[in-house]
């Protein structure tokens, strides 16, 4: 994990002092100049969106879920490896939002909202609008948008970062959660007022790129005609989903998207053949981007895109985005109800079903879910784990030790097999399968921004006798969840141990030194935050503590 020395603070108290005066009519908004180059560095539009990500942490606005970021990550680097810009740094991740929306926010980070993964149809519909959002950003239309707005907050992470500090120090009470989950893309987006151009061209490069990823270039087109075909005559502009609102089609624009997929399908049709690459043989090859940890994820065991059996990874996980995002408990009768139903009766509402009784504490019943949906994909990751869930819940340690070894045997990279693993094995008490857990979950350290993982870790080390590493851990975990000021207490506590020895305490002391220029930063504007709502923080002996050499 890395704790960047920011400028972001700056941004940061513009937004707050933006979104606190937006219910006046005239907002002064920070003159930022009007070069989009000399504003914001590649490096600094990272910052902004890690920390716009934080904070959506910190407010629970993201669905976070290992297996939902494996799957939306994975699907995403497909299509970046198939864009202009293969090299350049991307993060998706999955709102808790009903809206139907997505976004794209500086230094390549995308979200969408839940609501839009449970409405798509199929994985290329999904991949045609996160497509769309990659091609805002390879073609700099935030940077454009950024040098345009002159009257206008200049990025849309002023925005949603104001709306976030605002609302996290619980002087709005739930301000900022109204407005992110009332439709954040419109208000994001609106901001930074994409043209028409700008769309277009998103289109335009957004379909080459699926059809270079391999789904279907149509599916954009047909995802956004669908959406349109949602406004009723006599309704205003309210009733349409917030996808249009902040992507404005036309029936022009729905045909020229149709005819360009069109013409891309032929000239695909055209060409010769190219031999499909099997796992073995991508194992041995260079992996084409650099952001992917486990490259393999992204071929089907059947070289297709998209399935309809039993394992269809994409159709499990819009479920899996429908019940985490959604009430387990209301939704429980609602499969129970229409699985009577033949047309209702698939395997991944059986799946949703299952999680949604393992949500309420029934793994025994959910394990009898998925057991005859393994019977028919014994090789599915997605359905063993599930199983491995419901055993543990139920009870059956043993049961659920053995999938969960079985799985990370097979994939010891894969995140959301080794978090349930670690989970499990922490959850027996015994100090050496703690060890065992964080000896699985170190490697993972070095290049995560999950808090899960270093909150899990932190209770492995934790159970296994190394009391530093796990409050390291606990603080790093503060730290990504949005709450630095906690971070900083719980580093200086630490440091105030005396059985440290020279290499934990540089280990801490660096950290401390990383973390002081941004808390400093917000302490000088008063900005809020959760773990800091009125902007004075009791910290402010760290100053002195590097002065002192700590």
């Amino acid at each position: 994990m890395r704790i960047p020395r920011l400028r972001l603070p700056l941004i940061v108290a513009a937004a707050l002092a933006t979104f606190a005066a937006g219910a006046q009519d005239n907002v002064r908004l920070p003159d930022l100049g009007s070069s989009a180059n000399a504003l914001i560095s590649p490096r600094e539009a990272d910052e902004y969106g890690a920390m716009m990500l934080r904070q959506m942490h910190a407010l629970d606005l993201t669905l976070d879920d290992a297996l939902l970021d494996q799957y939306i990550n994975d699907l995403g680097y497909r299509l970046v490896a198939a864009s202009d810009r293969p090299k350049d740094h991307f993060q998706f991740f999955i709102v808790r939002d009903p809206q139907i929306n997505a976004f794209a926010a500086p230094g390549g980070y995308i979200g969408v909202n839940a609501g839009l993964i449970n409405i798509t149809q199929n994985e290329s519909e999904l991949a045609g609008v996160m497509a769309h959002e990659i091609g805002h950003i390879t073609q700099n239309h935030l940077y454009r948008a950024f040098e345009d707005s002159k009257k206008n907050a200049p990025l849309m992470a002023l925005v949603l970062l104001g709306a976030i500090a605002a609302g996290a120090g619980g002087g709005m009470g739930d301000a900022a959660p109204a407005v992110l989950m009332g439709g954040q893309g419109l208000l994001m987006q609106r901001q930074i007022n994409f043209t028409r151009k700008d769309e277009v061209e998103a289109d335009r490069v957004g379909i080459q790129t699926l059809s270079r990823a391999g789904y279907d270039p149509e599916a954009m087109g047909d995802f956004f005609g669908r959406m349109q075909d949602t406004l009723r005559v006599g309704q205003g502009e309210e009733a349409l989903p917030a996808l249009l609102q902040t992507h404005p089609v036309t029936l022009a624009r729905i045909s020229e998207a149709k005819a360009r997929a069109r013409t891309l399908e032929e000239a695909q049709a055209n060409r010769p053949r190219q031999p499909t690459l099997d796992k073995a043989t991508w194992e041995k090859s260079t992996a084409p981007v650099l952001f992917v940890k486990d490259p393999t994820t992204l071929i089907s065991p059947s070289g297709k895109v998209a399935r309809d059996g039993v394992d269809d990874t994409y159709a499990l996980m819009r479920e899996r985005v429908r019940v985490l995002s959604g009430d387990a408990r209301q939704l429980a009768p609602y499969y129970a109800t229409n699985l009577k139903r033949k047309d209702f009766d698939t395997a991944a509402n059986r799946y949703g079903y299952a999680l949604c009784l393992l949500r309420i504490g029934q793994g025994a019943q959910a394990a009898a879910e998925l057991q005859p949906l393994l019977a028919k994909a014994p090789s599915s990751v997605v359905l063993r784990l599930g199983l491995a869930d419901a055993y543990e819940n139920a009870g059956r340690h043993g049961d659920a030790m053995a999938i969960y070894k079985a799985l990370h045997d097979n994939s010891p990279r894969n995140r959301a097999v080794a978090l349930g693993y670690a989970r499990a094995l922490t959850g027996t008490g015994r100090v050496e399968d703690a060890r065992i857990a964080t000896a699985m979950l170190r490697p993972m350290l070095d290049d995560s921004e999950d808090p899960d993982i270093y909150r899990t870790f932190a209770r492995a080390s934790e159970l296994s006798g190394d009391g530093v590493r796990a409050a390291e851990a606990y603080a790093d975990s503060a730290y990504l969840s949005g709450r630095p000021f906690d971070a900083m207490e719980q580093l200086k506590r630490l440091l105030g141990r005396n059985d440290l020895d020279y290499y934990q305490r540089s280990r801490v002391q660096a950290r401390i030194a990383d973390l002081t220029p941004l808390l400093l930063e917000l302490r000088k504007r008063r900005i809020t935050t959760d773990d800091n709502p009125d902007g004075r923080s009791q910290w402010a002996g760290s100053r002195t503590l590097l002065r002192n050499g700590m």
